[in-house]
């Protein structure tokens, strides 16, 4: 890494700055301050001239950094080593497409863009085969882990030439967070799949939230515990097996005061309006999952409590009118925190499990070389996922990297199979106390329908067949083909009212509708 980092830098003039960075919005900023921090020279630009001028600053004021803010695209380009390397981080979608315009005019054959942004993959593919015309090389890289990751340290997740992501690597390196398992970057895979990978990692830490809030909900409105006891909670929560830096930050957040209003012991988190913001890499996400037939339960139940948060007046109007339970039952407090506990671990088990399967299936039909575990190893720092379990994750696709399902590694099955219990018990005194779990409910649906050897969609299917002629497959292997039976008239016959015998399981036509 360093080693040959030096050698790029040797190598190249070493006057000029060895990248440039374009888009000084907050991740833009930190990101740029955070190569100029590692030792390499960079040079920024931006549209707007104020915010070159605060990045200079802010270089100076860190520790007299080897930044420089240029102003004019033409001579900021001009100004870096060869062959050029940009990195782009700027807002997804036309905004990406100005800026490689911009930048592109200025570029020659051999040069490189890296948008940092978070974009939706098919968009990189369309921007990496318009460059090529050009002989400029591109990368989709996924930046994690908000601002603070940017500045020290990120998880990065670039997609793109193998050739290009070797020639970057070292400084890549440098700037990304470390942890036991090495820098948390990795040659994700062909273009756009490291965007894809990014996406899907935003879905997760959607499933993720959604699963940690509905636990507060349950200890708080079932258990009774109050702000102080959820942090004690959350905080012992994270010397275990749920250490992560979700669990770690909610602790946090539930000893937060307010700063703001007139009551100063007041705490923060109960004056937060009950809203979720999104910017759409979780609906991207569930898209993805239904595109690639991918069962994304978690994930899409997290997505829909979003929406539903949203709809605030139309709750508060409802509350009026739709009753629920109002009888709490009286709960073992100690043993409900447990509960709760073990049954936010197997959750989380599935919200992973959906997210690997969905980036295998995209990697399986796009034709990327996707490693699933070195995906899980670099998410283990920097980003907002980062997980004591990872390591587990990443060590059960290292035992078998043709894994159908997390939940059929052993170590993940036993590790199920034992939490099941609480798990069910939180579900069901959830439900019957009128107190919505949607992610764990759906998680706990995910599992229940994936261990069974046999589902009810026999039904389904033979209700296609019976309006829609869909045709059915026969589980005892009389025919080797699909087969379209006359519902209707072995309904009948059964019943004693027509002759069975046209209505025999005729070969398979086209279907007529569509269900």
């Amino acid at each position: 890494g360093s080693l040959r980092l030096e050698k790029i830098m040797a190598a190249a003039d070493a006057s000029k700055p060895q990248i440039g960075l374009y888009g000084l919005a907050v991740m833009g900023q930190n990101l740029a301050l955070n190569i100029a921090d590692n030792g390499i020279p960079i040079a920024v630009c931006n549209r707007s001239k104020d915010k070159i001028a605060a990045t200079v600053a802010r270089a100076k004021a860190e520790g007299d950094l080897p930044l420089t803010g240029i102003d004019e695209v033409g001579d900021f380009v001009k100004a870096l080593s060869k062959p050029r390397t940009v990195i782009i981080l700027v807002k997804a979608g036309k905004p990406v497409d100005a800026s490689i315009e911009l930048l592109a005019e200025h570029m020659e054959e051999g040069d490189l863009i890296i948008d940092g942004g978070n974009e939706w993959f098919p968009n990189s593919v369309r921007r990496a085969e318009a460059l090529a015309a050009k002989k400029i090389d591109f990368i989709g890289m996924g930046v994690s882990g908000g601002e603070e990751g940017a500045r020290y340290g990120p998880s990065l997740m670039p997609g793109g030439p193998r050739a290009a992501y070797d020639r970057v690597e070292p400084i890549l390196t440098k700037i990304s967070a470390k942890t036991d398992s090495g820098p948390c970057v990795t040659y994700v895979g062909e273009i756009g799949a490291g965007n894809h990978v990014k996406m899907v990692h935003n879905g997760i830490e959607y499933g993720d939230m959604q699963l940690i809030s509905e636990t507060y909900e349950v200890l708080k409105t079932l258990g009774g515990l109050s702000n102080d006891d959820l942090a004690a909670t959350f905080g012992e929560w994270n010397k275990g097996e749920l250490e992560s830096f979700l669990i770690e930050i909610t602790a946090k957040i539930f000893q937060a005061k307010d700063d703001r209003g007139e009551d100063k012991t007041a705490y923060l988190v109960d004056k937060v309006l009950d809203k979720t913001g999104m910017k759409g890499t979780g609906r991207w996400t569930v898209q993805e999952a239904a595109e690639r037939s991918v069962p994304s339960g978690t994930i899409a139940a997290a997505l829909e409590a979003r929406f539903l948060s949203g709809l605030k007046d139309e709750r508060v109007e409802a509350a009026k009118i739709i009753t629920g339970p109002t009888d709490m039952p009286a709960v073992d407090r100690a043993q409900l925190i447990d509960d709760v506990r073990q049954a936010l671990y197997a959750a989380k088990i599935c919200a992973y499990a959906q997210g690997m399967n969905i980036i295998r299936e995209a990697a399986r039909q796009n034709g990327w070389t996707v490693n699933l575990g070195e995906c899980a190893r670099i998410w283990k720092g920097g980003c907002i996922i980062r997980a004591r379990f990872l390591d587990r994750i990443k060590s059960a696709y290292d035992r078998n990297a043709d894994l159908a399902n997390l939940l059929v590694d052993p170590e993940f099955a036993a590790e199920i199979n034992s939490r099941q219990h609480a798990w069910r018990r939180v579900v069901s005194l959830a439900a019957a106390c009128g107190i919505a779990v949607p992610a764990l409910s759906a998680s706990l649906a995910y599992l229940d329908q994936y261990r069974r050897a046999r589902l009810p969609a026999n039904l389904v299917q033979a209700q296609r067949d019976f309006f829609g002629s869909h045709t059915y497959d026969r589980t005892d292997g009389l025919t080797d083909k699909p087969v379209h039976s006359e519902w209707a008239k072995l309904a009948e016959a059964a019943s004693g009212t027509a002759p069975a015998a046209a209505a025999a399981a005729a070969p398979a036509e086209e279907p007529k509708a569509d269900a």
